[in-house]
């Protein structure tokens, strides 16, 4: 029979094992935390070194035993993502007329070239990050004016100051520009000639086509990036795995494997369409391929992104199910020895794969602990 001494509580079981089952398709599950649930537990004695081992009768022995071993942990999750170009951004019409020219889907765009055409005047594609807003002609003031000045700079049109000013000088290099282009040279920039982007971009569909109507900010089309980027959601309890900057690892549809990177993660909120579900916030999270030709000739796909929040390397561990909540505080195992038994005080460290980091004095590798039935 079990000595009496101190109770404990055993850990493991439902409870414990439903927190950190994946409800994703996943290969791997991990998790940083434990919940310890003593009220509908059962409570037995036992002893902590006072008086020694306690002797026990066969059919008093844990049901089951585990060994603990001696490995790398990793706090790791693999999840289904989208390759892709990323979000589409839109880009509206401003200057009023008819569509005379469109691009076809997956076309790529530089600077200075025109993205379509309205009463065949091209829209230019231009460098920045800040959205064509307004005119700007001589006296206009303003960080656009100096990504405008930048972009004329970059094609080649010389004679200016790049600033925040709007100069006669900028003026002029605007008429050559427009000479090139085979529009009227006003020597100003209105309102809807210039579409900004980050870079070159890929047109990802066309919603105003050739001979119909455009102006007041309706959308023509709508564009992406040029660079491949997988787009992964993550529940909001995972979002220790997702930091800017952290390598991940993706395995592409054919099965080889490369490495990617954490660009951008954001909260979004998934609204429902139907019946009264609550809406569901999930992370977003942008990643990139550090090959790009890895991606080469995939247009699309369903893609799979390996994220490890934390590695232990070369640590003991137990599975969850071995520990014990000790009455007086703290967890500990119960270390089979024959028919003796007894339980020593351990640190509980990373929990991943149903096993646990395990630190305590005498704990060594190959020993048996109890497993509940």
């Amino acid at each position: 029979m079990r000595s009496a001494h101190r109770p404990v509580v055993r850990v493991g079981g439902g409870d414990v094992a439903a927190q950190l089952v994946n409800r994703r398709t996943r290969t791997a599950v991990a998790t940083g935390a434990i919940v310890l649930v003593a009220g509908a537990a059962t409570a037995a004695a036992v002893g902590i070194g006072d008086s020694g081992p306690a002797e026990r009768t066969a059919g008093d022995l844990p049901p089951q035993t585990a060994q603990v071993t001696r490995q790398t942990l990793q706090d790791s999750v693999e999840v289904i993502g989208d390759l892709g170009y990323g979000a589409a951004d839109t880009a509206p019409g401003w200057i009023g007329g008819v569509v005379t020219r469109v691009p076809v889907a997956g076309a790529v765009i530089s600077r200075g070239q025109a993205v379509y055409r309205v009463d065949d005047r091209p829209v230019v594609l231009l460098y920045g990050t800040v959205a064509a807003y307004r005119a700007m002609g001589t006296g206009t003031v303003g960080k656009d004016v100096r990504q405008l000045e930048t972009n004329l700079k970059a094609l080649g049109y010389q004679g200016f100051d790049v600033d925040d000013r709007f100069s006669a000088s900028t003026a002029t290099a605007v008429r050559r520009w427009q000479r090139a282009l085979g529009v009227t040279q006003t020597g100003r920039v209105e309102l809807g000639q210039v579409l900004y982007a980050a870079g070159p971009i890929r047109i990802d569909a066309v919603t105003a086509g050739v001979n119909q109507p455009t102006g007041g900010g309706q959308p023509v089309l709508t564009y992406t990036g040029t660079g491949r980027t997988i787009t992964v959601r993550l529940e909001v309890t995972e979002q220790r795995l997702a930091r800017v900057g952290v390598p991940v690892t993706v395995r592409m549809p054919d099965g080889t494997e490369t490495p990617g990177r954490v660009e951008r993660v954001a909260t979004v909120v998934d609204e429902q369409t139907t019946g009264d579900a609550a809406p569901t916030t999930m992370i977003e999270v942008l990643v990139s391929l550090r090959d790009a030709n890895a991606a080469r000739g995939v247009e699309a796909a369903v893609v799979t992104v390996g994220f490890t929040a934390a590695e232990h390397v070369d640590v003991l561990t137990v599975p969850i199910a071995a520990l014990v909540a000790l009455a007086e505080g703290g967890y500990g195992v119960e270390v089979l020895d024959g028919t003796a038994t007894r339980y020593l005080p351990v640190q509980p460290g990373l929990f991943a794969h149903g096993r646990v980091e395990v630190t305590g004095n005498g704990l060594a590798a190959g020993m048996t602990v109890g497993m509940p039935g």
